[in-house]
């Protein structure tokens, strides 16, 4: 009689398991949820900060350059970044089969949890340091040094290798030249590993020069 109580004790605690691991299931978003999810989050972020969204093909016959005054950013077809050029920036685009490094001081915002995530702008002698190689239009590279490396590791944003094809990464040398600044929104296929694990896009603000 004893046993017999113990083993119903026990299925008991079994069906509960079960019970429980079902309710998790019902409760944990599919990736498609998660998706759909970012992309409100980014429609809603371009609305509330009046961004007007161009074309590809608005943006090349534009000779590859956004309206700031209009606060235009194009949509890139390949990747799915929205993008600002804010400065096209000094000197010259990377030159191919040459690795450089690029000094970059940015910030971070997360717009599905509304907030500043990381940033490197507040010190004036802070950069982050990547390492940077061109082959034809495409880009590779790796964080040396910085912020993003410590909180990220090594691993470049696809995102953040976007704009390279647009900007001149060379270092100011006259009064009236300045360094490139670009805007972008970045959905979690382009982002880093946090990003992309669990689905949510940032905004980015972000300078580029060539280390001496």
């Amino acid at each position: 009689m004893k046993q017999s109580k113990i083993m119903k004790h026990i299925l008991y605690m079994l069906l509960a398991v079960v019970a429980l691991s079902f309710t998790a299931c019902d409760d944990t978003e599919t990736y498609g949820e998660r998706k759909e999810r970012e992309r409100e989050a980014i429609k809603t972020y371009i609305e509330t900060n009046n961004i007007k969204v161009i074309t590809q093909e608005e943006f090349d016959a534009q000779g590859s350059t956004t309206n700031v005054d209009n606060n235009e950013y194009v949509l890139l077809d390949r990747s799915g970044v929205y993008m600002q050029i804010v400065r096209r920036g000094a000197g010259e685009r990377i030159e191919e089969n040459k690795q450089v490094n690029l000094l970059l001081r940015y910030s971070e915002y997360n717009i599905l949890n509304d907030g500043i995530q990381t940033q490197n702008i507040f010190d004036a002698r802070q950069y982050d340091r990547m390492q940077v190689t061109r082959v034809g239009s495409t880009y590779t590279a790796s964080f040396v040094s910085g912020v993003m490396y410590t909180n990220y590791g090594a691993s470049v944003p696809a995102g953040w290798l976007v704009p390279l094809e647009y900007i001149n990464v060379g270092r100011q040398t006259s009064a009236d030249e300045q360094i490139a600044r670009v805007r972008m929104i970045v959905p979690h296929t382009q982002g880093h590993s946090n990003a992309t694990s669990s689905v949510y896009p940032c905004f980015y603000e972000i300078t580029y020069q060539q280390e001496r």
